[in-house]
């Protein structure tokens, strides 16, 4: 089964249904079910994730929101190793060269993101959900 890490944004983006993103995000989680693709998102961008559905959702919400997520996703650990590379990557933005090495410490070369421009120093394909969408099409 391929694998594809989903960047914090778009889990978001589903979560909180913000205008102009929430459609490629749906786009893509159908998609993905129906080419067996599995959705992957790293430890750290779960606390990430409950810590804005929080403030804007409440506890409650959020745990709900994050435990439908997990129905159809799996969750990468991060660890020293992980942490490691990520100090010692040409990345400026810290969460994202963590973001990054875990994909590569799983064997992920591809990423799904709205910020691609965070992303150009990582070595992985990266992608939005409507540019991936139609890459996969086109296959």
């Amino acid at each position: 089964m391929k694998k594809i890490l989903i960047d914090t944004n778009i889990v978001l983006d589903l979560a909180l249904e913000r205008v102009g993103f929430v459609e490629g995000a749906l786009e893509l989680l159908r998609f993905s079910a129906r080419n067996k693709t599995k959705l992957c998102v790293t430890a750290s961008s779960v606390t990430d994730i409950y810590y804005v559905l929080r403030k804007q959702k409440g506890h409650e919400s959020a745990i709900g929101l994050l435990k439908k997520f997990f129905q159809f996703s799996k969750v990468l650990g991060v660890d020293e190793e992980i942490i490691s590379e990520a100090l010692n990557t040409e990345m400026k933005d810290f969460e994202d060269a963590v973001q990054s090495e875990t994909a590569i410490y799983n064997d992920i070369n591809i990423i799904i993101t709205r910020d691609k421009k965070d992303y150009q120093n990582s070595g992985l394909n990266v992608y939005s959900p409507a540019e991936y969408i139609n890459e996969m099409k086109n296959k």
